[in-house]
C-alpha cells in the first residue's frame, strides 16, 4: 500500500520545511510513503526547499493557476506515481500531521473512499468570531447541497482512495474543498469525516482577502456545483416563485372580472401572464439542463475509464520495473555467493 502526501504551494519557502518536518515517515497499514508538492508559480525558492528536504515529486506551474488547478494537478501526479491513497494538506502547517493515520484509517478499513479532517473550529484561537460562524454556516449549506453530514466542509485536510481520486473533477478556479464534497455526495462516493487537530497560525490565509469576499465566492461555488449536479431541482425551485405570484395575480383579476369590476385591471392580467411564462421558461431550462447533466455523467464515466486505463498501465509498468530490480538484486547476490565457492574449487584442482 503506497501513500502519497501532496502539498499545494505558492511562495511557501518560509513555512514549507516546518510542514514537511512534521509529516510522518511511517504509518500502520502503509508500506511506502512519498511526498509531492505542487509549485503553483512560486516566485521564491519553494521548489529548492522541497528538493533539499527530499521531496520525491514536484509538479511545476510557470505561473500561478490557483488552488483548484493545483489540487487537480497534484492528484494527477500522485496517481501517475502509483499512489493507492492520497493525502492533501497545507504548506502552512495548519493541520496536525500526526492525525494523518486517523485520516487514512477509514480508507484502510474499507469504510470510505474520501475522508475529510474536521477541525475544532470553535476552539481555534486565530479564527475570529465572524469567521467561526461563517464556517459553520458554509458547512451547513454544503451539507444541504451535497446531502452529506460533513461538519467542516472548507477543510483542506483530506484523504482519497485511488478510486475516488480518479473520479474527482473540479471545474471552478477558486477552491476544490466545497465542490468535491457536493460531487461526492451527489455521485454516491463513500464519504466520511474524522476529527483532527490544528497547529498555531504561521501566516494569514491567502485564499481570500476579506471575509465577505470569501463568503461571496464560496456561495457562488456551492450554487454552481448544486446547479451542475441537480439542475432540474434547482431550476424548478426558481420557476415556482414567479408561477405562484403570477397565479395569485391572475386569480385576483378573475375575481374582479367575476364581480364585474375587471375594468382597469388588465395590467394585472398582463403581469400574471408574464410571470407564468417566465416560470414556465425557467422550468424548460431546467429540463434542458437535466439532459445536459445526463450527458455530463456519461462523459464523466468515459473520463473515469480513460483515466483508469492510463493510470493502471503506468502503475503496472512501475510494478514490473520494481520486480525486475528485485530480480536483479537476488541474482546478483546469488552470483556473489557462488563466485568464492568456484574459486575454492579451482584451487583444489
Amino acid at each position: 500500500m503506497k501513500l502519497l502526501i501532496q502539498i499545494p504551494c505558492y511562495n511557501e519557502a518560509e513555512t514549507l520545511e516546518i510542514a514537511l518536518n512534521d509529516l510522518p515517515k511511517k504509518l500502520d497499514g502503509i508500506d511506502e510513503i512519498e511526498y509531492l508538492i505542487v509549485n503553483d508559480g512560486s516566485r521564491d525558492n519553494t521548489e529548492e526547499v522541497a528538493r533539499n528536504w527530499g521531496v520525491q515529486h514536484v509538479v511545476n506551474f510557470k505561473q500561478n493557476k490557483g488552488l483548484a488547478k493545483g489540487f487537480m494537478a497534484g492528484l494527477d501526479g500522485c496517481l501517475r506515481n502509483g499512489a493507492d491513497i492520497i493525502v492533501n494538506t497545507d504548506a502552512d502547517n495548519q493541520y496536525c500531521a500526526a492525525d494523518i493515520q486517523k485520516l487514512i484509517q477509514p480508507i484502510l478499513d474499507g469504510q470510505a473512499d474520501m475522508v475529510i479532517g474536521a477541525r475544532p473550529i470553535d476552539q481555534t484561537e486565530h479564527f475570529s468570531f465572524i469567521k467561526k460562524k461563517l464556517q459553520h454556516f458554509g458547512s451547513w449549506v454544503v451539507r444541504k447541497a451535497s446531502n452529506t453530514d460533513i461538519p467542516d466542509a472548507p477543510s483542506g485536510f483530506r484523504a482519497f482512495s485511488r478510486e475516488a481520486a480518479m473520479r474527482v473533477n473540479v471545474v471552478n478556479d477558486y477552491t476544490y474543498t466545497l465542490e468535491t464534497i457536493v460531487q461526492a455526495g451527489r455521485e454516491k462516493i463513500a464519504l466520511t469525516s474524522v476529527p483532527v487537530r490544528t497547529n498555531a497560525e504561521l501566516r494569514p490565509s491567502r485564499l481570500f482577502h476579506s471575509i465577505w469576499g470569501y463568503v461571496k465566492k464560496s456561495m457562488l461555488t456551492i450554487l454552481r456545483a448544486y446547479m451542475m449536479y441537480k439542475p432540474l431541482k434547482f431550476f424548478t425551485y426558481l420557476a415556482i416563485t414567479p408561477v405562484i405570484i403570477g397565479m395569485v395575480i391572475g386569480f385576483r383579476f378573475l375575481f374582479y372580472r367575476a364581480i364585474g369590476q375587471s375594468g382597469g385591471h388588465v395590467q394585472s392580467l398582463i403581469l400574471a401572464c408574464t410571470l407564468i411564462i417566465i416560470g414556465f421558461l425557467t422550468f424548460m431550462i431546467g429540463l434542458l439542463a437535466d439532459v445536459i447533466a445526463a450527458n455530463r455523467k456519461l462523459l464523466q464515466d468515459t473520463q473515469y475509464h480513460a483515466r483508469k486505463t492510463e493510470y493502471d498501465a503506468i502503475y503496472m509498468q512501475m510494478k514490473m520495473e520494481k520486480e525486475v530490480v528485485k530480480t536483479y538484486q537476488v541474482v546478483g547476490k546469488k552470483i556473489h555467493q557462488e563466485t568464492p565457492a568456484q574459486g575454492e574449487l579451482q584451487a583444489e584442482m
